[in-house]
């Protein structure tokens, strides 16, 4: 077994006694179409852990959905030639029971007994979209008795259906753009769903409720293309969120909680993009590669007005609060023209890749991002 197997080592603190390892389960991949990108954020934190602090386990659960040991090579969770990287299906299987008295992580072989891989101090969930960002595994945690980073059982899944997080901001008084949400059993056909987003005018976007990175989004500019829009919203989630498009600037904003509560929020970030892309889409965000370098422009610290900064920081404060998150966060908003905010979006577990803005917001901030996840990992400890 590898070097993750066995029990944490201790190491030798200067001027001191030998001190524990630290064990973090980094655990990535998942069912939901956000499974590269869940590989791609791990790859990145497995770069930026200390190892002489940190005793990692890299934990990948596979499309299918199994848990596998997984070697400890970022170079194999990275975007290569254009091939998005995936949990290989052939590790050793890992087992976690939903159980507080139980040893942790165990490792199964058909035909041999289990292999006791030990307890971990701390998880850290680096999984996007259902499965993973919604609820699912920090309710596992939560039985296991285990911490980890992140939002809870609630606000992970609250934040994860853009339709309740809505519902939640608007009754927590927060500014929120005009949408409609088209639930599991509403069994519309064109004409009825014309009639529900009459007042939203076009162009408007048509969403998967419980969905992430842009995935299954169309911009839908006319009435003629709002049933394929819907169909393909549906294609990843039974409930649909549509959204009247906003004019103005895409910005957003990191929020950090220290495990005693006191909040820190980034400086703001704004999204650009550029000729061949309607709005900030899946290609944009990840695979715009050296055809594509002028796609996307993160632009950070975003060019606003002082004030305007202030309640872009503010909200983004209250919108956690709003729906109980901890750890972090990030909150997307729209800067229209005359200067007034609209939040549109909160997510609970944020792309961790070397392109995603939360670290840059938080570089931008004094943070650096082996200091942001070392800080995370032990703030969730707190």
């Amino acid at each position: 077994m590898s070097a993750a197997s066995r029990e944490p080592e201790p190491v030798a603190d200067a001027g001191g006694p030998a001190q524990r390892r630290l064990r973090v389960a980094l655990v990535f991949g998942g069912r939901s179409s956000e499974h590269a990108i869940s590989c791609i954020s791990a790859g990145s934190v497995l770069s930026a852990l200390d190892r002489q602090v940190w005793d990692v386990v890299p934990v990948g659960i596979t499309v299918a959905g199994s848990w596998v040991q997984v070697v400890a090579d970022p170079g194999q969770l990275s975007i290569a030639a254009g091939r998005l990287p995936a949990v290989p299906e052939d590790g050793p299987r890992l087992v976690l029971a939903g159980d507080p008295t139980s040893p942790g992580l165990v490792v199964t072989h058909p035909g041999r007994v289990p292999e006791v891989l030990g307890g971990v101090d701390v998880v850290f969930p680096l999984l996007h979209g259902p499965y993973g960002e919604d609820g699912t595994i920090q309710g596992l945690l939560e039985l296991a008795g285990t911490p980890y980073v992140g939002s809870g059982v609630f606000a992970s899944a609250a934040a994860m259906d853009k339709g309740h997080m809505k519902t939640l901001l608007v009754a927590a008084g927060l500014p929120v753009g005009p949408y409609v949400v088209l639930g599991s059993h509403d069994e519309l056909d064109d004409a009825g769903v014309h009639e529900r987003v009459r007042d939203l005018g076009w162009p408007l976007f048509v969403k998967p409720a419980r969905s992430g990175s842009s995935i299954g989004i169309t911009k839908v500019s006319g009435a003629d293309g709002l049933p394929a829009a819907v169909a393909e919203a549906r294609s990843h989630d039974p409930r649909v969120v549509l959204e009247a498009a906003v004019t103005g600037r895409e910005i957003e904003c990191g929020v950090l909680e220290d495990g005693r509560g006191h909040l820190r929020a980034s400086v703001p970030g704004q999204v650009s993009v550029r000729a061949g892309h309607e709005f900030y889409d899946f290609s944009a965000k990840y695979l715009s590669g050296e055809d594509e370098a002028e796609s996307t422009v993160l632009t950070v610290p975003a060019q606003l007005p002082v004030s305007v900064v202030a309640r872009v920081r503010e909200l983004a404060e209250r919108a956690f609060t709003a729906l109980g998150c901890e750890g972090l966060a990030r909150v997307d908003f729209f800067v229209r023209p005359d200067g007034s905010v609209l939040v549109n979006e909160v997510n609970t577990m944020p792309g961790f890749t070397p392109t995603s803005m939360f670290p840059r917001l938080w570089a931008a901030s004094g943070v650096s991002y082996p200091d942001l996840v070392d800080g995370l990992l032990r703030a969730s400890l707190a």
